[in-house]
């Protein structure tokens, strides 16, 4: 398994450990307060070494994220209504708003894709299918069919998996490409009203596209009314700021950024493709933070150290986990490897239980501390994975997917 050093250098598993993992991150960090260990354990994504979980439940999440979205719309309803300098807080309800749906998605829906929401049909489902219905986004039912069978089953990562075609399709990332190339196509993606639209499009299609009619009454039923009351009341700045800004094109950047972390592509010429091992090496723990500055550090250097980490967990962490590696994701790993375990709720802590509790042979979990070398990380792994094997030019002959449909996270 390839692994990153805190500078983000690809390093094949034949190569000396990282110099700095000796120095785990997390563990550093125990300098600080007592009353800081909790919330930097949500934020890092990273649990102590027998830290107590609190106890989280699949209600807590809903109820959170369902919370997030409502208070983020009524900040930003509120700065559009006072205008002036207060507009500057419409960012700040965007940031709530997303974090919100993005739970809603990659936690809440995915987890009743799984049926392990509440671990039972009904519920599930009809979950589900509010979600969808809400965000506009593949149809439940077939959001858990193509993820079950073909995410999760002995197609993970390969040309049938809908997350390789995200790559492929909707990136135009594939084998050979440098990573500098990656960044660059990437991050003009990003900013292309062109690439925003067809995933806006793609998302609708793939919702409409063999939805149950209790989706398509509910999105009918929510978006029409919004669209009756905005043309009465002649709001339509109001909406589209308040909740489309957030819905579509920052719900996108997220989505984007979220998709090139989520998998490592398998090295070229592996035999052994049935083992615990070889699943297990697809999926990192994605960790956000840096390593505490050193104690001996001289007095002055030292005070120059902790602001710049406290800046950058502020301004470079923060932001990564909030907005884009929202909720569970930080620890998909865990989610592979359990994808029906009861103690989800409890992501962060239940992955370092089951790091703790390994039994001799089990395969050792990997993580990446922070987004961008976890996403360099992840282009290093396509850059030197098997052209034949990832050729686009298969993709219709091995899967019956719609390209459109590529676009789904």
């Amino acid at each position: 398994m390839a692994l990153l050093d805190q500078q983000g250098t690809f390093a094949p598993a034949t190569s000396a450990p990282p110099a700095t993992a000796a120095r785990d991150p997390r563990e550093s960090m125990t300098v600080l307060p007592g009353f800081l260990q909790f919330p930097l354990t949500i934020l890092t994504g990273k649990a102590l070494p027998g830290q107590r979980s609190p106890g989280w439940t699949p209600t807590f999440h809903l109820v959170t994220a369902t919370t997030s979205m409502a208070a983020g719309v009524l900040l930003s309803t509120l700065a559009y209504v006072l205008g002036g300098p207060f507009l500057l807080l419409l960012a700040a309800g965007w940031a709530v708003t997303l974090h919100g749906m993005r739970n809603l998605r990659m936690m809440i829906y995915h987890q009743c894709s799984h049926r392990n929401m509440y671990r039972r049909r009904e519920p599930d489902r009809a979950i589900g299918h509010a979600v969808s219905s809400l965000l506009i986004i593949q149809n439940f039912q077939r959001y858990s069919r193509e993820h079950v069978s073909d995410h999760h089953a002995l197609d993970h990562m390969t040309l049938k998996d809908p997350t390789v075609q995200a790559f492929l399709v909707s990136l135009g990332l594939h084998p050979g490409m440098t990573r500098r190339r990656m960044w660059r196509r990437l991050l003009g993606k990003l900013l292309s009203p062109r690439f925003h639209l067809a995933f806006a499009v793609s998302r609708a299609r793939s919702f409409w596209s063999g939805s149950a009619r209790t989706e398509k009454v509910a999105a009918v039923t929510l978006y029409g009314t919004l669209t009756l009351v905005t043309a009465a009341t002649g709001t339509w700045p109001a909406l589209l700021l308040v909740w489309f800004v957030p819905l579509v094109l920052l719900f996108q950047v997220s989505n984007t950024l979220r998709l090139c972390v989520k998998h490592t592509f398998p090295e070229p010429g592996l035999q052994d493709r049935r083992s615990r091992a070889y699943f297990a090496s697809l999926t990192n723990a994605i960790f956000l933070g840096d390593p505490a500055p050193a104690p001996q550090l001289p007095a002055g250097r030292r005070a120059l150290a902790w602001t710049r980490w406290t800046l950058r967990l502020l301004f470079v962490h923060a932001p990564s986990r909030y907005l884009v590696l929202t909720g569970d994701t930080v620890v998909h790993d865990f989610h592979h490897r359990h994808p029906r375990a009861a103690n989800w709720p409890n992501y962060v802590f239940a992955r370092q239980e089951d790091a703790e509790r390994l039994a001799p042979g089990q395969p050792p979990y990997h993580e990446v501390w922070g987004l961008v070398p976890a996403i360099s990380h992840v282009f290093d792994s396509l850059a030197a994975a098997d052209p034949g094997e990832f050729d686009i030019e298969r993709l219709r002959s091995v899967s019956k997917r719609e390209l459109f449909a590529a676009f789904d996270d």
